[in-house]
């Protein structure tokens, strides 16, 4: 005889965080609840708490995400234009070395913060952080 369990959802949370307010928050560096407080401490180091609405960061982990973003925007951008400079131009190897060397590193420094943020404001708004012990 096979039983069917039957779950009481009544008193479950059902609000559904707003996902892209969320992510756009975080990608400007800010809390992903409020939109006021400080999502990072450093250039990369998450904030415990949010100083203006209490929110707890310390359990959202990016890991290499942001990076792989950083990396994966960078050079689908950078390569096709390379090529476009080269084929269109012609400059000299160590010019063109140059330009896009300081060209992708400083893009690269510009979008790997704020990739950060817009994936923790993705972790926040689909309740995706864990409960561990902070760092």
């Amino acid at each position: 005889m096979a039983q069917t369990m039957v779950y009481d959802t009544s008193d479950a949370d059902t609000t559904e965080r707003a996902r892209w307010p969320a992510i756009l928050r975080g990608w400007r560096g800010k809390c992903p609840n409020c939109g006021s407080g400080p999502l990072l401490k450093s250039y990369l180091k998450v904030n415990h708490d949010c100083a203006v609405c209490q929110q707890e960061f310390f359990h959202h982990r990016a890991d290499d995400g942001p990076a792989y973003l950083t990396i994966f925007f960078v050079g689908h951008l950078m390569a096709p234009l390379l090529h476009i400079v080269f084929a269109t131009w012609r400059p000299e190897p160590l010019t063109l070395f140059t330009i896009f060397a300081v060209g992708c590193v400083g893009l690269s420094l510009y979008l790997l913060p704020r990739f950060k943020g817009a994936m923790i404001g993705y972790q926040w708004a689909k309740e995706m952080g864990g409960f561990g012990r902070p760092g």
